[in-house]
């Protein structure tokens, strides 16, 4: 059984700093890294990495950040067979990491635009489908009914925030969003949100399980009827810049092995601890013994 992605590829430029630039500010900053990124490729290589056989299928430009893309899946023993190539620029993003582990980034889709969901095959053995909103909303329903008729469980990370069609969240089973797009989907403020009801409200615009991540504060999940908060483990945070990525590609490869929603969840939560307590240079040290490590620790507390 494996987990197939699809999604954006970003070529991205990280920068350490004091603190995000105010308006025509110039900041002098600590460190910058080149790191693979993008949602779709960070959850891609965090699935594959928690040791789900994961395929990812997405789009790059003809230029060197796509060359550098497409080895940074490789590097991660990603099935690339389905990445398309465009004529013209790769994604890229900027993000710019506080000293608190904050962060404010920017992102230029580029060739993510252009992915052609016709040229999209579902491998065999599939049994996890894992979407983003870094790419058109007509791919993302696409491949959801591609991996609906196969038999395949699809999840949605609803991220960045933007208005979804009724189509799509028919055919999702597991909708994943933060506080910022479960107020946005319900059409409420992030301050009037109640997580535990918003887990359960969400389930009526179509998806049939919800987890509403909260950073430091944990998860709340619906699922078959039950609703319930799994608080976070208690790390030393370095960055959260990718930690939602994290949880999403440990989730999808704990489902991709049969394990319950709600164990999948604390799975994925355990890969984010180490995630966001990790410096970026070493994350790809994080694997999936480590995770289940970190989750016996937690349970003899």
């Amino acid at each position: 059984m494996s987990v197939f992605v699809c999604g954006s590829l970003h070529y991205d430029v990280v920068v350490d700093a004091p603190h995000l630039p105010r308006l025509d500010e110039t900041v002098t900053g600590a460190a910058v890294t080149y790191i693979m990124g993008g949602k779709g490729g960070n959850q891609a290589a965090a699935a594959a990495r928690m040791g789900a056989r994961t395929a990812f299928a997405g789009r790059i430009g003809d230029d060197p950040s796509g060359v550098t893309l497409l080895q940074g899946l490789a590097d991660a023993g990603i099935d690339t067979s389905q990445v398309q190539r465009d004529s013209g620029a790769s994604g890229m993003s900027v993000a710019i990491v506080e000293s608190g582990g904050g962060y404010g980034a920017v992102i230029v889709s580029a060739a993510n635009l252009n992915i052609d969901p016709g040229l999209i095959d579902m491998p065999t053995g599939t049994n996890v489908v894992l979407l983003q909103n870094e790419v058109p909303e007509a791919v993302n329903l696409a491949v959801a009914f591609k991996g609906r008729n196969i038999g395949a469980s699809v999840v949605l990370n609803a991220a960045p925030a933007r208005p979804m069609g009724a189509a799509l969240l028919g055919v999702v089973d597991v909708l994943v969003v933060n506080r910022v797009e479960a107020a946005d989907l319900l059409a409420t403020t992030e301050a009037a949100l109640d997580p535990l009801s918003a887990a359960q409200a969400l389930t009526t615009l179509g998806p049939r399980s919800v987890i509403v991540t909260l950073g430091g504060e944990g998860l709340v999940f619906h699922d078959q009827g039950t609703t319930k908060h799994l608080p976070s483990h208690p790390v030393t945070v370095v960055s959260t810049h990718g930690a939602g990525d994290a949880f999403l590609g440990a989730l999808a490869a704990a489902r991709s092995r049969g394990e319950s929603l709600a164990d999948a969840a604390r799975f994925g939560q355990a890969a984010a601890a180490l995630h966001v307590s990790t410096p970026v240079n070493e994350r790809d040290a994080i694997t999936r013994e480590k995770a289940e490590a970190l989750m016996v620790q937690r349970s003899i507390r």
